[in-house]
């Protein structure tokens, strides 16, 4: 993806798709969009352009992002992974638990890849780690996985 700026206008995105579509952005200065979508066989011949105001943009994002999304979300990947924090609710059955008591690699096949703690980052918990009511877990897997995971540490 490629940026332009439009000088009294805003930003102009353009992105070429994998199968060699043309698609443009503009970002308006006032929170508007306009959506731009150019011909296959001629790729500067606009087949279609939408002026969309910042809400309606919103949603049309919202739209395109993964059913799953939430605050929580850090990343996903082509693979399938998502990266996303969970926080151990104080009244969880772990509070006070040792991580690998869980057994949550064997149970969902994820990885709890950091804990944060206050304002200390614990990396690769070993499994005689000790949880408390508040860590925020750093989980790696597939959705499922993942969804699966933040239940069992959900549990009281």
């Amino acid at each position: 993806m490629s940026s332009t700026p439009l000088p009294g206008i805003g930003v102009r995105y353009d992105l070429t798709t994998r199968e060699r579509r043309r698609l443009s952005v503009v970002a308006h200065r006032d929170g508007a969009r306009t959506l731009s979508a150019y011909q296959e066989d001629d790729p500067d011949a606009c087949a279609l352009s939408v002026r969309l105001t910042s809400g309606e943009a919103a949603a049309l994002i919202d739209a395109m992002l993964p059913a799953h999304h939430s605050p929580s979300l850090l990343s996903t990947t082509e693979l399938g992974l998502v990266a996303e924090r969970v926080e151990l609710p104080g009244t969880s059955h772990w509070n006070g638990r040792l991580l690998g008591e869980t057994r949550m690699r064997t149970e969902t096949g994820v990885s709890i890849v950091a804990v944060l703690r206050r304002a200390e980052a614990i990396p690769s918990p070993k499994p005689d780690f000790r949880l408390t009511g508040g860590d925020t877990l750093i989980l790696i897997g597939t959705r499922e996985g993942v969804e699966a995971a933040a239940a069992i540490l959900a549990r009281e």
